[in-house]
């Protein structure tokens, strides 16, 4: 097994040269870096991770934790931090629901973490947060150091959603509400009945929790009441899907019977019959700030002042309501 003493014969320099070429630290001319680095290349040497993390406390990994793996919402995010994490030294550990994400995060494996995952508890990330264990949230706010927010602009998409549909002429407005312990939810669902109440229009709000199953189930208790709103905004796009299908099922059509806005631009929602207006916003620019910011404080101590990511308004066949709505005279 090739060891550091091999690489500093072959180079003819000393042992603490080596650690300095390879580390990229100490005070060494670039000929001495170049002649290093060759004959570590020539002798296929790697520096031991292990005996690196003993002696630096740093592991060079930052741990990802997301609710589940599959679906174009969540790859495209891993996208974004994997395409930032290659152009440094950083490694990926990426862990979905289970115990190993618990003890991996819990037990600071990693030198910090990216989170979108709501079975971690904010608790549990209050108390883990530190100068030494940075932490990026996706999905949720928290005043506390050195846990840094980057989230979506939920009040704009939430905006733009209402008056996309109030300045079509839609009056009798209905809205399905995402998971109740969801940050983006909470904001969606604020945000949405203020504008609403700004007009003076009482919109009825619907629980859900970001399914497909849920957006068809509300979506044939608004049927069967026979009391049908001229528009609906969901909180997100898999309950717009939802609700699309149980309309078809009963004979109903978007936008012709109810203009139906969703969120996220998931991919399916372009190629739907009928394509589905949403709230879009790039998740691979999402994933690459988070990680940008994560590695840039742990190499630099620095965190860009928090933003969100923006969004905007995808208007696609399943809103468009000029043939059905005259616009209300002002």
């Amino acid at each position: 097994m090739t060891t550091i003493r091999d690489v500093a014969k072959r180079a003819s320099v000393s042992i603490t040269s080596v650690s300095y070429a390879l580390n990229n630290t100490g005070t060494i001319s670039e000929a001495t870096r170049r002649r290093v680095l060759q004959a570590a290349e020539e002798l296929n040497y790697h520096p031991n991770a292990f005996a690196r993390h003993l002696k630096t406390h740093k592991t060079l990994t930052i741990g990802v934790f997301i609710s589940r793996f599959g679906g174009s919402f969540y790859d495209e995010i891993l996208e974004g931090i994997h395409d930032s994490a290659l152009k440094t030294e950083f490694e990926l550990i990426v862990c979905p629901e289970s115990r190993t994400k618990r003890r991996i995060l819990t037990h600071r494996q990693v030198d910090g973490a990216i989170v979108f995952d709501s079975t971690v508890k904010s608790d549990t990330l209050v108390s883990l947060a530190s100068k030494g264990f940075p932490i990026v949230a996706l999905d949720r706010y928290l005043e506390v150091d050195y846990l840094f927010p980057l989230l979506i602009d939920n009040r704009q998409g939430a905006k733009e959603a209402f008056h996309h549909l109030y300045d079509q002429g839609a009056r009798r407005i209905s809205y399905v509400a995402g998971a109740s312990d969801s940050f983006d939810n909470m904001e969606r669902t604020q945000t949405f009945l203020d504008e609403a109440a700004k007009q003076n229009l009482t919109v009825r709000s619907y629980d859900g929790n970001f399914t497909e199953a849920s957006g068809y189930d509300v979506a044939r208790r608004i049927i069967g009441s026979h009391d049908l709103p001229d528009a609906v905004f969901c909180a997100n796009d898999q309950m717009a899907i939802g609700f699309i299908k149980a309309m078809k099922e009963t004979g109903l059509s978007a936008p012709d019977d109810i203009a139906i806005v969703g969120f996220d631009d998931i991919l399916i929602a372009r190629y739907m019959q009928p394509t589905l207006s949403t709230i879009g916003a790039s998740r691979f620019l999402w994933g690459s700030l988070a990680a940008t910011g994560l590695i840039g404080f742990l190499e630099k101590g620095d965190f860009p002042q928090p933003s969100r990511i923006p969004v905007a308004l995808i208007e696609r066949e399943s809103s468009v309501m000029n043939r059905r709505i005259a616009t209300p005279a002002s």
